[in-house]
């Protein structure tokens, strides 16, 4: 009886397990399934839409007409097109570096042990939570060449202020001012976390070996720090070359520019370049093209720095 009883359950085991396995496979496809289907709509089929178009002349009503590499061979000879691979690469160079730099220099502060420094680190942080409309709607008021809050300051100390973003002079160190003010929050929070996980016994080792403040610094702190610092510099890279959103609030068309005004020339990112001809002009095929030719150069600037890293970044 025992023994017809073990039997019975030992036939009965895989098959119980085999229903299991199956049960939690599907609550699995259940779960992933919205993801995989959202990935599939917003991201998967217009990338392969993107560079299907990209070799067609479309508007995106009429019939579409492939056109091979032509919409390529455009852009060797649209000075637009090249002027704002000009403007974007000026934006890239100068907010990166300055938006790192000062990002360091806030979070090494911002680890020591002072009175407020929650708070303080949550003032630094608001604006990467902010959106990026309302920044530009403050930044406006502040940069507004007659009662704004910065002429107003340089005017107590007897500076004349320019038309910050009237003028096509300074409207790009406008863009750039706000880009590396709203930036050094999300870098100081990625930071902070590099420098709370070097271990104190090598501070403390080196104190006992008689090392300064700055020593520690420079031979402690900024090589276990570059991991975190690469990490920043390659994601900063990534979003200086798709700006947009702040280039769009300061220079809308109404705003003295319109297409082929001075401002939007004068600020014309690659991104903004690809919006105007996608949906102002309605050039779809070229801007697609535009959007695959400024994701090479992305990739390759990426590639550049993960075999660069080898050479700078410390592991421990």
């Amino acid at each position: 009886m025992r023994l017809a009883s073990e039997t019975r359950l030992s036939l009965t085991r895989p098959a119980v397990k085999s229903r299991m396995r199956l049960k939690e496979m599907l609550w699995g496809y259940f779960f992933i399934g919205p993801v995989v289907i959202g990935l599939l709509i917003f991201t998967i089929i217009p990338i392969v839409a993107s560079l299907v178009l990209s070799f067609t002349s479309w508007d995106g009503s009429s019939d579409v007409k492939f056109i091979g590499f032509a919409n390529f061979a455009d852009m060797f000879a649209d000075n637009i097109y090249l002027k704002s691979l000009r403007v974007t690469t000026i934006y890239t160079v100068v907010t990166v570096p300055c938006t790192i730099i000062l990002s360091v220099i806030i979070a090494v502060l911002l680890n020591r042990k002072m009175r407020g420094r929650d708070a303080y680190r949550l003032i630094f942080f608001l604006p990467s939570v902010t959106m990026p409309v309302a920044i530009a709607v403050v930044w406006k008021w502040m940069y507004n060449g007659s009662n704004g809050l910065i002429n107003y300051l340089l005017s107590l100390v007897g500076v004349d202020g320019p038309n910050w973003i009237t003028d096509e002079r300074f409207i790009l160190l406008s863009v750039m001012i706000i880009a590396v003010w709203g930036g050094i929050g999300y870098n100081m929070i990625i930071l902070l976390s590099g420098l709370q996980g070097i271990p104190d016994s090598y501070y403390e080792a080196a104190a006992i070996d008689g090392a300064t403040g700055w020593s520690r610094f420079i031979h402690i702190t900024m090589p276990l720090l570059t991991p975190a610092i690469f990490f920043v510099m390659v994601t900063s890279l990534i979003g200086a070359f798709q700006v947009f959103d702040l280039v769009f609030m300061l220079t809308p068309p109404s705003n003295g520019g319109g297409a082929g005004g001075v401002l939007q020339d004068a600020t014309r990112t690659a991104v903004y370049s690809i919006y105007q001809n996608g949906f102002t002009w309605f050039k779809i095929g070229y801007a697609s093209a535009q959007a695959w030719v400024l994701f090479v150069i992305i990739f390759l600037i990426t590639m550049v720095q993960m075999y660069l890293q080898k050479r700078w970044v410390h592991y421990e």
